[in-house]
């Protein structure tokens, strides 16, 4: 496990791996910022965005997809800004966000106070038409799907879950509880799919990251020394890496790995993300 970067984050989130330019994006949601990290140099170049951002996705023409607060953001390439979608709710912010195999962008909003109801969970096509597919939200967190492509999994932190629907012609269809993280543990927060269809997540305030099996067994627990671990996702030149974000926020002033970028090295086989299609 190493740490990588100076980059300190009041809310890391969001890794990503953008395939095309052999980079990782990761976001500050508190901070406006986008940061992208060259793993063999070590340089990073950071961004500063309008709102705060719950999630920066690569686009199939180069540029970013932004899930920021009052909806759904385009940065072009040489760094135009337009809104894709646009819908300000007062109270409410975008937060994780995942593109799917037919690459629409899936994204989650929530309250700033966490209200159960004040969040939804989005399907938004590459032409801005957006389907509201979850109303009666919490906390709206990780997105992805099956290496088939035939399962979605889904996390609304707020229930302490992670749950599947049946992902058919691009939608999700029949949401069943299908782990189920224990009191104590943390709560669910970010996640990835593996090659192997197992599913890695990270647990806010659990100081740990977890892998379940396909079939929902728990058979790994990678423990970080911050509390407040966020996501995770698979990157680097083979896609062996593990890249897991941070949070300071609320965690002990003492800690300086908080709010830090990790990579834990050669754990697994990962997925290529695909992009954008917008």
């Amino acid at each position: 496990m190493e740490i990588l970067t100076s980059v300190l984050a009041e809310l890391g989130e969001g890794p990503t791996w953008d395939s095309a330019t052999r980079r990782l994006l990761w976001v500050d949601i508190l901070d406006c910022r986008v940061h992208c990290l060259d793993p063999e140099s070590g340089a990073v170049e950071s961004i500063t965005v309008p709102q705060h951002v719950g999630a920066a996705k690569p686009r199939s023409g180069g540029g970013l997809v932004l899930n920021l607060r009052d909806g759904i953001g385009l940065r072009g390439p040489e760094g135009s800004f337009d809104w894709l979608f646009h819908d300000p709710v007062a109270g409410r912010r975008g937060n994780d966000a995942a593109v799917a195999p037919d690459g629409a962008l899936w994204a989650g909003t929530m309250r700033y106070d966490e209200t159960r109801g004040g969040g939804t969970l989005a399907r938004i096509a590459p032409s801005g038409t957006a389907e509201t597919v979850l109303g009666n939200v919490a906390v709206s967190n990780g997105i992805g799907w099956s290496p088939d492509g035939r399962r979605m999994y889904y996390i609304d932190s707020s229930t302490g879950r992670i749950d599947t629907f049946d992902f058919i012609d691009g939608h999700a269809h029949n949401r069943k509880p299908w782990v189920t993280i224990e009191s104590g543990a943390g709560w669910p927060d970010g996640l990835t799919v593996d090659a192997a269809g197992a599913i890695w997540v990270a647990l806010w305030d659990g100081g740990a990251v977890r892998r379940y099996t396909p079939h929902g067994r728990l058979d790994r627990v990678v423990e970080l020394p911050v509390p407040r671990t966020t996501a995770c996702a698979f990157g680097g030149a083979e896609l062996t890496d593990l890249y897991v974000t941070t949070a300071r926020i609320g965690s002990s002033p003492d800690n300086s790995a908080a709010g830090r970028l990790f990579v834990l090295p050669g754990v697994g086989q990962g997925l290529t993300q695909p992009a954008f299609q917008g």
